[in-house]
């Protein structure tokens, strides 16, 4: 398809149409970017960070890209701006809103999102928004979302596995997402549960989709394949690796190039969705031009003043939201945190170490080392402001819950003798053995995260709470690749009996208390 070659006076002509709805627009854009600053960090944070989410950056070349394909469709296409509809943004300020009060980040950047498309169909107008929705849609791809499908990705890949082991003969022993067989152990980690090729495949899918299909149906019958196929790939990928330690006779040697191996099978799948496309493909057919600009509009000049008036209204309403959480969090601070002195037992000397109190909004922190007859490990607490939400005690979590030099980290309940509840979590290397246990106290009891947690913050966030949510951590240490796997076992073991000694859980939940 060729683009019409415009004449000085056509382009001319071209920009005095789209010119107030441009200005328009880039001013409402750019409000929209001052208003949510932490979402659009946190997205490009996350395409950095996250190889599932490189193709993020793409994003807005491909809609650029999108919109010029359908030049043909849009001659003739005026924009006609409806200022009421930017009403509907109300409900969306509400669930961004309660996404921030239950710290869903993904949740308060999808409505960011919506406000942009809200945006663009107060200004544009119904008409070119729906001769555009591809496109427009298309803009939510910017969302690095999807990772919470991660376990059950992991649980069909595990299950996958097992079966086709099944059949093929190869006799293995399967505890969690640990894979047993006898040339060694193989681990479906996160990092192996096929998001990245899912995400990337559904991103591929739709642009596809959009391109060569003009049916509703075809789109949306490539879009499912989309979803499906890497799903199926990605059981047969891990498959194909634990068969070939078999025969190799060795189960390092199998994974030692396994993402290598991961990307090449599913540059293969992708290239088998774009043949198996091919068949029914309708780019050639001519796109239906939009005709001439609508009668009712006379001269056709650009009504700038709704235009305008759509933008203060978006703007307006998409403050309202942090405003309101700007409130709620004023205010909100954290005294020093002294070292706590805890007392694991006879025969444990603890020693603090130096305490550090954070000026931005993570709360002080006081660490301790202690030695214990059997055990040697590296105390941590970090106390956060009473009314803090959910988002800032678990982006703690993660950015103390790490383990050095690891890609194959999985987090399991930590072992507790007999009769004593579930209160500390483990993350352990799935291999050679280093770990941390970790445990989060609200309101001056243990809790762990879920979606009522996010709720019950939500609610102290606004209502206050007796006792500052705490996050503790507990790193014991060893030589851990001098470990087998029944000394670590042991270790474990060790390490629950001490944490869960009723006195220790007494002496963490005074230290959130007033």
């Amino acid at each position: 398809m060729s683009a019409p070659t415009l004449t000085a006076p056509a382009t001319l002509d071209v920009w005095r149409r789209v010119r107030g709805s441009a200005i328009t627009l880039a001013l409402g854009l750019i409000a929209l970017g001052l208003l949510f600053p932490q979402e659009i960090a946190a997205a490009i944070g996350t395409w950095i960070d996250s190889t599932a989410y490189n193709h993020c950056f793409l994003v807005l070349p491909i809609v650029a890209y999108l919109i010029w394909d359908r030049h043909d469709t849009l001659r003739g296409a005026t924009a006609e701006p409806m200022p009421w509809i930017v009403l509907l943004g109300i409900p969306v300020g509400m669930v961004w809103l309660a996404a921030e009060r239950l710290g869903i980040m993904e949740g308060r950047q999808l409505m960011a999102v919506t406000f942009v498309e809200l945006l663009l169909l107060g200004v544009l107008g119904w008409r070119l928004c729906w001769l555009l929705c591809g496109p427009l849609l298309y803009l939510y791809f910017l969302v690095p979302f999807g990772d919470f499908v991660t376990p059950r990705l992991q649980d069909f890949t595990t299950d996958f596995v097992r079966h086709g082991l099944d059949i093929l003969g190869i006799p293995a022993y399967i505890d969690g997402f640990t894979i047993q067989i006898p040339e060694g152990a193989f681990y479906i980690a996160t990092a192996c549960a096929g998001l990245r090729f899912l995400i990337a495949s559904v991103a591929f899918g739709c642009l596809y989709a959009l391109l060569i299909y003009r049916s509703p149906l075809r789109r949306f019958m490539f879009i499912v394949i989309s979803i499906i196929v890497p799903i199926i790939a990605n059981g047969f990928r891990a498959l194909g690796i634990v068969a070939l330690g078999h025969i190799l006779g060795s189960a390092e040697a199998a994974a030692t190039d396994h993402v290598l191996y991961g990307w090449i099978f599913f540059s293969l799948v992708i290239l088998m969705l774009i043949v198996l496309g091919l068949p029914l493909r309708e780019d050639q057919a001519p796109q239906i031009a939009s005709g001439p600009a609508d009668p009712r509009r006379g001269s056709g000049r650009f009504p700038l003043r709704d235009a305008v008036l759509a933008v203060g209204l978006v703007v307006v309403i998409a403050a309202a939201g942090p405003a309101v959480a700007t409130v709620l969090n004023r205010g909100d601070h954290t005294a020093a945190l002294a070292a706590p002195d805890f007392n694991f037992g006879p025969g444990c000397t603890r020693t603090p170490t130096a305490a550090a109190d954070t000026s931005d909004a993570r709360g002080p922190i006081a660490s301790m080392h202690v030695v214990c007859p059997d055990l040697t490990m590296d105390v941590a607490v970090e106390v956060l402001p009473r009314r803090s939400t959910a988002a800032p005690l678990l982006a703690e979590q993660r950015r103390l819950v790490v383990l050095p030099d690891t890609e194959e980290a999985e987090t399991v309940w930590l072992p507790m003798p007999a009769g004593v509840p579930h209160m500390w979590r483990l993350m352990r290397d799935a291999q050679f053995g280093p770990m941390i246990a970790f445990a989060i106290f609200v309101d001056g009891k243990p809790a762990s995260p879920s979606l009522a947690l996010r709720t019950r913050m939500a609610w102290t966030s606004i209502v206050g709470a007796h006792d500052a949510p705490m996050l503790v951590t507990a790193a014991p240490k060893a030589s851990w690749r001098k470990l087998d796997p029944t000394a670590r076992s042991e270790l474990e073991r060790r390490l629950g009996a001490l944490l869960s000694q009723p006195n220790v859980i007494a002496q963490m939940e005074r230290v959130g208390a007033p």
